[in-house]
C-alpha cells in the first residue's frame, strides 16, 4: 500500500517498530503472576502484552486485577538490560525508517528506563529527532499532549504529519493532535477481535 507523503512521522515503539521475544514475555508474566497470585495463560499474556483487548487497564479490571498493582509489580520486576537483549527491530520497520528523509520521532508508553537501553542495544539512538515517553504528568495516549511535545521538540510546523502505532490509543492521540493516524495491525483483526479505525490501516510498513 502506498501511503501519502508526510512532512514528518511519529511512531509508537513497542509492537510498531520493535518487539520482544516471546520467551522473555512468558517468563515476565510468570514472575508477575507469582507476586499477584494470578496465573496468566499464554492467551492472556499475548492479549495484555500486545494490547489486543483494547485498553490494558480495562482488560486487567475485567480479569479482576488491580491495574495499578499490576503495573507497579511489572515495572519492579523488569530488568532493562534483559529486555533490551530480547528486543528486535521489525525488518519492514527498519527498511522503512532507512527510506525516510523527513523528521521522525517516537511517542511511546514505554518508560525511559526501558527505552534507552533498547535504543542503544539496537543502535537506533541517532535515527530519531526526539523520543517522548508518556507519563502520568504529561499524559497517556490518546491524550494529545505527548504528541504535541514531540512536534515541538522536532521543530516542525503545520499539521501535515502522521502518527503510526499498533493500538487504538495511537490513532486517537494522532487525531486529537490534528494529525493523520495509521493503525499498524501485526496480529490480524480476527485475533484482536475488533477492527481499529484509522486514516490508513496497514499490516506492515511499505518497503
Amino acid at each position: 500500500m502506498e501511503l501519502p507523503q508526510y512532512d514528518f512521522w511519529l511512531c509508537d515503539l513497542d509492537g510498531t517498530l520493535v518487539d520482544v521475544e516471546w520467551t522473555y514475555v512468558r517468563r515476565l508474566f510468570d514472575r508477575v503472576g507469582e507476586r499477584l497470585g494470578y496465573s496468566f495463560d499464554d492467551r492472556e499474556a499475548h492479549t495484555l502484552w500486545n494490547g489486543l483487548g483494547g485498553f490494558r487497564d480495562e482488560q486487567l479490571r475485567e480479569w479482576g486485577l488491580d491495574a495499578e498493582r499490576f503495573w507497579s509489580t511489572l515495572h519492579a520486576i523488569e530488568d532493562p538490560s534483559a529486555r533490551a537483549a530480547a528486543t528486535f527491530v521489525y525488518d519492514d520497520a527498519a527498511a522503512f525508517l532507512a527510506s525516510l528523509d523527513v523528521p521522525v520521532g517516537i511517542v511511546t508508553h514505554c518508560q525511559r528506563y526501558l527505552v534507552e537501553p533498547v535504543l542503544s542495544e539496537l543502535d537506533l539512538h541517532g535515527r530519531f529527532e526526539t523520543v517522548v515517553c508518556c507519563t502520568s504528568d504529561l499524559g497517556w495516549k490518546p491524550d494529545p499532549e505527548p504528541v504535541r511535545l514531540a512536534i515541538e521538540r522536532m521543530g516542525v510546523t503545520g499539521d501535515d504529519g502522521v502518527l503510526v502505532g499498533d493500538g487504538p490509543h495511537d490513532v486517537g492521540a494522532a487525531w486529537n493532535a490534528g494529525l493523520d493516524g495509521i493503525h499498524l495491525e501485526r496480529h490480524g483483526h480476527d485475533r484482536r477481535g475488533r477492527c481499529v479505525r484509522g486514516d490508513h490501516r496497514i499490516s506492515r510498513f511499505p518497503v
